[in-house]
């Protein structure tokens, strides 16, 4: 083989590996952007539906596409196109600021929001719940070690006036998020709140306020993941030991 064969050879090579590179960075751009975004859990603010250490799949075509569907949110149009409103009780994903919220929806637009002694109530009725058995396990009131002993946690199962049912925390530390003011959701804009109530940077505190439909990213639909401790995922091999198994592939309600 002469040398300028085999410099064309590598050169045919090397062009294949870069366009089947290319191609990969394209599709999972457009997976990313129009069908499906990850999204892993940091905080205990869904807990107990949503846990530290999860890892879900949101849907980017739920609700449409506003600028916020894309990479870097580039400014390419204002509003959202092919939009579609989230229903009461959809958990999903908005932008705030810099960065990414996951929360429940509770409030639609022209609602009448109130919570008063840690029961929520919607258009001056409140929404029915029961207690349920307690959460038991690391302490989702408070920051705490990884080796931490578990502890109980009163949990309600509440249930929306569009029969959404799911679970929430109550820590006991009665404070302005169990008993707030009115709140009237304008036009366009949702209230949102996390599922460990007293725990939760949500729609009853000013610096979130009402999120509007822009600014939603898409809706939480499938845990593919779950690793417990905030242990490092890359660790293969403690995988038997801090993967949560019984939570992949559960469907967030």
């Amino acid at each position: 083989m002469t040398d300028q064969k085999r410099e064309r050879d590598t050169v045919r090579r090397f062009s294949g590996t870069a366009s089947a590179v290319l191609e990969a960075i394209l599709i999972a751009l457009v997976i990313r952007s129009f069908l499906f975004q990850p999204f892993n859990i940091p905080s205990g603010s869904m807990e107990p539906t949503l846990l530290v250490g999860d890892y879900l799949f949101v849907s980017k075509f739920s609700y449409g596409y506003s600028r916020y569907s894309f990479p870097f949110s580039p400014p390419i149009f204002a509003g959202r196109i092919i939009a579609s409103e989230p229903s009461r009780g959809d958990v999903l994903v908005f932008r705030h600021g810099e960065d990414d919220f996951i929360k429940r929806v509770i409030g639609l637009p022209t609602d009448r929001i109130q919570v008063i002694g840690g029961v929520v109530s919607i258009n001056g009725k409140p929404v029915e719940r029961h207690r349920v058995d307690d959460f038991v396990g690391h302490d989702p009131c408070r920051p705490a070690p990884a080796d931490a002993p578990p502890v109980r946690v009163v949990q309600w199962r509440e249930t929306l006036p569009n029969g959404v049912s799911y679970n929430t925390l109550q820590c006991g530390r009665a404070g302005f998020a169990d008993n707030t003011g009115v709140y009237n959701v304008p036009l366009g804009h949702f209230f949102m709140m996390g599922d460990n109530r007293e725990n939760s940077e949500d729609s009853r505190f000013p610096d979130v306020g009402y999120v509007p439909l822009e600014n939603l990213i898409g809706r939480a639909q499938i845990i593919f993941f779950s690793i417990r401790g905030r242990a490092p995922v890359w660790e293969i091999w403690n995988w038997p030991s801090s993967v949560r198994w019984s939570r992949l592939f559960m469907l967030v309600r």
